[in-house]
């Protein structure tokens, strides 16, 4: 069974709140039954008070009928029997009303108590019959309340001590239980999350050692810990693809500075030479024409040489910065009468700001790709860079008047969005592309958090 996080934790509480719930409602049932009993005996008592009100009401009013058949019935005796009478009645009523009777006797109660009403017609001898009837059933009904009135005392006091001892009982029975149910749920679960707590800060403590040994993949996704697992699996997985990518882009970039230093150090030293000689050749009369070719050629191979060894390290980047290096290379190469008209802007936030060798080389990278983008692709007359700096981001924005183009569509040909991103991805930047603010073409953005880069410095 699947049980979420949140489950695990309440599940100790819940369940003991649930024990104690029944238990509550154990006792509460327990005491409504004893309070069902009290009614009964309280009912009891008042069938018995009232049969005692219609014996006293039958004996006094049998003798008033003797003597009323010796004479005539006067005021006095009659007012009597009316007073004895309504007596009689109220008392047979409520016992009538309290006790379940069987229906023979309940009839022949209120037919004889009936018989007996002196307000109907003054018949003694109906009387006298009535009352022979009714004694015989209130001694019935008196020996049947006795019955159940001694039965219902000696069910009350043995319930009492029942009920306190059972309640005791299973009380304490019931708390130990709970008591003990809950501690062990809460064990159970507590020892067995912070089990796997424990385990997914270990793999944490060691990937941000450098330590990049993906922790395993859950065969089966149960609650939040099993995908917190699944996650961190994924990404330790996702930052290692990256190292990797970062640690061969900066090798690369090293051996092209290391092809760069060699070219500069001896083929440009060379280079150099041969210009010399052919400076002296010069002063030759026979061989000044010839020298001066060869002299002109000379220094079309240095200018090239020059920015093959830009190419592969551009020099400047480490001496001046990624602004200088950015406005240079604009300088040089895109501000020709040829090519689309280019406007840039660097901000004096951005040219005092300082990034890793790696960061910078491959925001540079990045830059001129894009710049490039714009020249071989775009098809526009201008375009706009501008670079600075956003409170905790560094953006690079080239924006042109172009045909546009769509970024999530799958290229017939080229990698170059493809790489441009991947390079990002490695410096934790972030590209977009959008609609520019012309009438037509595309805004290219490179977002860089220096919040990374700031922390990296630290490292």
């Amino acid at each position: 069974m699947r049980l979420t996080l949140k489950q695990q934790i309440i599940l100790a509480p819940a369940t003991v709140l649930l024990i104690l719930s029944l238990l509550l409602g154990f006792l509460q049932y327990t005491f409504w039954d004893l309070s069902q009993k009290r009614q009964q005996a309280k009912e009891l008592k008042s069938t018995f008070i009232a049969l005692a009100e219609a014996e006293l009401a039958i004996q006094r009013y049998y003798p008033l009928v003797l003597n009323s058949r010796k004479g005539v019935v006067d005021a006095r005796t009659l007012e009597e029997m009316t007073m004895l009478y309504a007596h009689l009645e109220g008392a047979i009523n409520r016992i009538v009303e309290i006790q379940p009777l069987p229906t023979e006797a309940r009839q022949a109660l209120t037919q004889s108590v009936s018989d007996l009403d002196p307000d109907i017609e003054i018949n003694l001898d109906r009387f006298l019959n009535a009352l022979s009837k009714l004694r015989p059933e209130m001694s019935k009904l008196s020996e049947l309340i006795q019955q159940r009135r001694e039965t219902l005392r000696n069910i009350h006091d043995e319930d009492i001590d029942e009920i306190v001892y059972q309640s005791a009982l299973v009380s304490i029975v019931v708390l130990g239980s709970a008591i003990l149910l809950g501690i062990f749920l809460s064990l159970t679960f507590a020892r067995r999350i912070l089990r796997r707590i424990g385990a997914l800060s270990s793999c944490a403590a060691q990937i941000i050692k450098g330590e990049l040994t993906p922790p395993p993949a859950p065969e089966k996704i149960r609650d939040e810990l099993d995908e917190l697992g699944l996650a961190i699996n994924h990404m330790t997985n996702r930052l290692i693809h990256v190292v990797s990518a970062e640690k061969l882009l900066e090798g690369a970039e090293e051996e092209r500075r290391r092809i760069a230093m060699d070219l500069h150090d001896q083929t440009l030293s060379d280079l150099a030479s041969i210009l010399r000689g052919l400076q002296q050749l010069q002063q030759l009369p026979e061989a000044e024409q010839q020298a001066r070719e060869l002299e002109t050629e000379l220094h079309r191979a240095i200018g090239g040489l020059r920015g093959v060894m830009d190419n592969l390290h551009p020099q400047t980047l480490d001496i001046l910065g990624l602004a200088a290096a950015i406005e240079s290379y604009v300088t040089r190469h895109l501000q020709k009468p040829e090519l689309p008209e280019c406007h840039l802007y660097i901000s004096p936030a951005a040219e005092e700001l300082s990034l890793p060798k790696l960061a910078s080389l491959t925001f540079y990278r990045i830059a001129l790709e894009a710049m490039h983008n714009v020249i071989k692709h775009a098809g526009g007359s201008r375009y706009e860079i501008t670079l600075e700096r956003r409170e905790s981001d560094l953006l690079l924005s080239v924006e042109d008047n172009g045909r546009g183009f769509n970024p999530t569509a799958t290229p017939k040909t080229g990698r170059g969005l493809n790489n441009i991103r991947e390079r990002a991805r490695t410096i934790g930047a972030s590209v977009t592309w959008s609609r520019s603010r012309f009438t037509s073409g595309t805004r290219f953005e490179l977002l860089l958090p220096l919040a990374i880069e700031a922390s990296a410095d630290k490292d």
